[in-house]
């Protein structure tokens, strides 16, 4: 496999999820065993090429020869283009690199919410808040979500009752708008990370679920067999919640309404 020799790729240490996919092009040959770097620990000294705000955005890629600095989605082209040479025109074509911008920023300004830190943010740079990319996190985890429980709750017939097709989407956004309610009351300042989190859950738990529904494309299983695993589900969340809690420091009070409110909506639906 080909390296990407004489360049250095600067990622976030406070991100669990950077750490880990540029450990994997080191240990790929990807990149030079020196190839990465965190960019907490480069000295003020060193790349002073580098936009230290926009590295802790997009992550910066440097060729320490030339001394050019590429961002972001390109910083993962140059890498990408090494090994599959034969994407290199699509990887030039304009429109699809806008694209793919878009994804990356839609993912990068959301790592915090989807993988948060297991420490405190104590670094000079953090990446920058864009409401525009944490509302739309919040649409599409919401949504997701929902079609997925839409479908799900379908496979526990005779153990709850037959709702509207829209009825997981109003419940799931209503959580929002509830939880948004309360941390907003408790913490206003936490308001967007604490929801960004919330909907991390809920999506990890649609997705705990998803392959329940492909194991009733080719099985007819009990719906008590569903619902047993939806309470799996909905175990594990309950404690990511708790785990999420802590690290966002807004003690019990957010979990214990996150409960409340899907109780509540449980006895309503029964």
């Amino acid at each position: 496999m080909k390296t990407l020799k004489n360049h250095l790729i600067l990622f976030d240490e406070e991100c669990p999820m950077c750490r880990m996919y540029t450990s994997a092009f080191v240990s790929t040959g990807l990149l030079d065993k020196a190839g990465r770097s965190a960019y907490q620990e480069l000295p003020a000294q060193a790349c002073p090429m580098v936009d230290r705000q926009r590295a802790a955005n997009e992550i910066a890629l440097v060729n320490q020869e030339t001394g050019e600095v590429s961002y972001g989605i390109e910083s993962l082209f140059k890498i990408f283009g090494l090994v599959m040479p034969f994407f290199g025109p699509l990887f030039r074509f304009k429109p699809f690199v806008w694209l793919m911008s878009k994804v990356y920023a839609f993912i990068a300004y959301n790592r915090r919410v989807i993988v948060p830190p297991p420490k405190a943010e104590t670094f000079q740079f953090q990446p920058t808040f864009k409401l525009h990319y944490r509302i739309a996190y919040l649409i599409f985890t919401w949504l997701l979500t929902a079609w997925v429980l839409s479908n799900y709750t379908g496979l526990m017939k005779g153990l709850l009752p037959a709702g509207h097709t829209y009825r997981e989407y109003f419940i799931c956004g209503g959580q929002i708008f509830f939880q948004g309610l309360v941390i907003t009351l408790i913490n206003r300042k936490k308001t967007w990370a604490y929801l960004g989190n919330m909907m991390t859950i809920s999506f990890a738990g649609a997705l705990l679920l998803f392959p329940g529904l492909l194991l009733a494309v080719w099985f007819q299983l009990s719906p008590f067999f569903y619902l047993a695993w939806f309470m799996v589900v909905a175990g594990m969340m309950l404690l990511e919640h708790i785990r999420r809690s802590n690290l966002l420091k807004i003690g019990w009070t957010l979990t214990i309404t996150w409960v409340l409110y899907r109780l509540a909506v449980l006895l309503i639906i029964i």
